[in-house]
């Protein structure tokens, strides 16, 4: 099992820039986590895969946030990070957490992200 934990949502306004954490653990060893990626839910809205770090050091990015959005993991403290900046109204929505390990697929509880003037 692995348990994802959110945090770092919160109200910015336009042009803004907030950094969302996800804090991972897990019986077993960490590492054997895969990919880990952030997704976004905005209301009336599918939800949508934003940013992929995988195991192999890789990133991908949607190309409506390629520029603005970085994100980057920390092995050693289980955590993967989304650095979001030049925020726009646009990017509102409820982002989470997903990691992929042994083929099963982890999902955190999601941080609300309002871009709002």
């Amino acid at each position: 099992q692995v348990q994802l934990v959110e945090s770092g949502g919160g109200l910015v306004q336009p042009g803004g820039s907030l950094r969302l954490s996800c804090a991972a653990s897990a019986s077993g060893s960490i590492f054997s986590i895969n990919t880990m990626c952030w997704y976004r839910q905005a209301p009336g809205k599918q939800r949508e895969l934003v940013a992929t770090f995988t195991s192999g050091g890789s990133t991908n990015y949607a190309y409506s946030v390629k520029g603005r959005f970085t994100i980057s993991r920390d092995n050693a403290k289980n955590t993967v990070y989304l650095q979001m900046n030049s925020l726009r109204p646009e990017d509102t929505a409820v982002y989470y957490c997903y990691a992929d390990r042994w083929g099963l697929d982890y999902w955190g509880q999601g941080t609300q992200v309002t871009v709002s003037s």
